[in-house]
């Protein structure tokens, strides 16, 4: 009896390549290469790690049966990244009503002053942004790490742009107050 062993892959294309034939061997590789930079994007959007990890096995469900869609040449991380966030907002579109807000009353609130941010640990940051509501922390998220402008999240979420704003701004006094605690 002939064990078959496969080849150690040279590129991220044979990688890619095995995986879109389905090898067992190449989707383990796959998921075992991205799982921890995955998780953290999940942990940003969760509120506990089951959910995050719940986040994360769901997107990459979505990555293996899509994988024959990645265009290579272009960054296999940054493809992944984005099916993952897309996956953490259908995920909060499915478990959170939402819920509108008042610009004026937002307009009161002030924002965390990025210096005093300096003074926490990534953990203690990652801790208490995920202390925030998920529609807090999903717009934070989305405004402010992933980069996704106003007009982008309301699109994403259903919601209109003002309540982007006013969410973003309460998020960011919600986070103020919480790392104040923690001082």
């Amino acid at each position: 009896m002939e064990i078959v062993i496969p080849r150690k892959w040279d590129e991220e294309g044979d990688l890619v390549s095995a995986c879109i034939r389905r090898e067992k061997w190449a989707q383990q590789v796959l998921y075992e290469e991205y799982y921890a930079r995955m998780m953290g994007v999940c942990m940003r959007y969760a509120s506990t790690e089951n959910d995050a990890l719940d986040i994360l096995h769901e997107g990459f469900i979505k990555v293996l049966r899509n994988i024959h869609a990645y265009q290579p040449g272009t960054s296999l991380f940054a493809w992944i990244r984005k099916i993952l966030v897309n996956t953490a907002i259908d995920n909060y579109r499915t478990n959170t009503r939402r819920r509108t807000s008042d610009v004026e009353e937002a307009s009161n609130l002030q924002s965390l002053d990025a210096d005093a941010v300096s003074h926490f640990s990534e953990k203690e940051i990652l801790d208490a942004v995920q202390l925030l509501s998920p529609t807090y922390r999903t717009i934070f998220n989305l405004f402010v790490i992933e980069g996704y402008s106003h007009r982008e999240i309301s699109l994403l979420l259903n919601i209109n742009e003002s309540t982007s704003r006013s969410n973003l701004v309460k998020a960011r006094g919600k986070l103020q107050d919480l790392m104040a605690r923690m001082k």
